[in-house]
């Protein structure tokens, strides 16, 4: 079992950054893949970035490809997300979550992870 905690959502204004947090406490952080999600109202909760156990591979979405980079510490139990040259369009409540092997397939989605934080809200102003 792992719990996780995202920190570091707010407000910023198009074209600016932010970086996300994920503390995670429990055993064998290392051992889960770890991922990103968001989720904006009325709409699904749609994958954005994945890391590997050792932090070696990364996955992204399209609509984030070149703008967020996903990374982890494991010394620290924590995961991060940078976020720069934001869009209104990324207005969303943001979601760490962790999964076994399934979590980095291709094509992987919400239902290839087991444990969730709780969420951080991210607005970007025009």
């Amino acid at each position: 079992q792992v719990q996780l905690v995202e920190s570091g959502g707010g407000l910023v204004q198009a074209g600016g950054s932010l970086r996300l947090s994920c503390a995670a406490s429990g055993r064998t952080f290392s051992n889960y893949n770890m991922g990103w999600f968001r989720q904006a109202p009325g709409k699904e909760r749609d994958f954005l970035a994945a890391i590997t156990r050792s932090g070696t591979a990364t996955r992204y979405a399209d609509s984030v490809k070149g703008r967020f980079t996903i990374s982890r510490d494991n010394a620290k139990n924590t995961v991060y997300l940078q976020m720069n040259s934001l869009k209104p369009e990324d207005t969303a409540v943001y979601y760490c979550a962790a999964g076994d092997t399934s979590a980095f397939r291709v094509g992987a989605n919400r239902y290839d992870y087991d444990y969730w934080g709780q969420g951080t809200q991210v607005t970007v102003s025009s």
